[in-house]
């Protein structure tokens, strides 16, 4: 599990550091650690259908907070718990651009034991950062 907790940042919110060798690797623990707070068990959201959405943003971060954003909308319009599976990332003139592919399934409360209902990703504390151990996330979410 390469995301942990953070209940010192926020306290009516909730906060998270996600991590991983590269920056797809960072941007699916963030994935991941958003979801959990939102459905008990990862493993109860099967992989139905799929959801592919391209993101465009000035930095890092940004990237990241469209595309967590991005999981946020599908679970409120249209009632899906996606689990982001591929992340493409291409960087052109200072500017970053992300193909992704999320999997996952229509919400069932009788399947899926939810935990919190995630409203939006916050600017609150949000960081990126290239780390010597690879790349690092600080995310506060609104709940």
């Amino acid at each position: 599990m390469p995301y942990q907790y953070l209940e010192e940042i926020a306290t009516a919110d909730v906060a998270f550091k996600a991590w991983g060798e590269s920056p797809q690797a960072m941007i699916l623990a963030a994935g991941d650690a958003t979801m959990q707070v939102m459905v008990e068990d990862l493993e109860a959201i099967s992989e139905h259908l799929t959801r592919t959405f391209a993101v465009q943003a000035e930095s890092m971060e940004m990237l990241l907070f469209d595309i967590l954003q991005e999981i946020i909308y599908y679970k409120d319009a249209d009632q899906l718990l996606l689990r982001l599976k591929n992340i493409s990332i291409q960087e052109q003139n200072g500017s970053f651009a992300a193909a992704v592919e999320a999997r996952g399934e229509k919400l069932d409360p009788t399947k899926h034991a939810l935990n919190a209902d995630v409203k939006a990703v916050t600017l609150h504390r949000f960081c990126v950062q290239q780390t010597a151990h690879g790349w690092e996330a600080t995310v506060v979410l609104d709940i």
